[in-house]
């Protein structure tokens, strides 16, 4: 599933990150999203975006084109343990 559609209070994995024509897979792995990588969905705004993602212990608002690109699974059940 795409990161733009996890719910907010779940917890996914990075799989992998689409290229895209303008880039901005790469901006995304300098940010830190990378295979592995645990990201929780903390909040979307009102009208459903931005949304803000915490991963590696800081917090990071994308748009819906952007992690359109970032493919996840959700966090397995002796995952993280959030």
């Amino acid at each position: 599933m795409k990161l733009s559609q996890a719910g907010v209070g779940e917890t996914v994995v990075v799989r992998e990150i689409e290229t895209s024509d303008h880039g901005l897979e790469v901006r995304l792995e300098h940010v830190g999203f990378l295979p592995g990588t645990e990201v929780h969905v903390e909040r979307r705004a009102p009208l459903g975006d931005p949304t803000v993602y915490e991963l590696r212990g800081y917090r990071l608002g994308l748009r819906r084109e952007s992690a359109e690109l970032v493919e996840v699974e959700p966090v397995t059940v002796g995952g993280s343990g959030r």
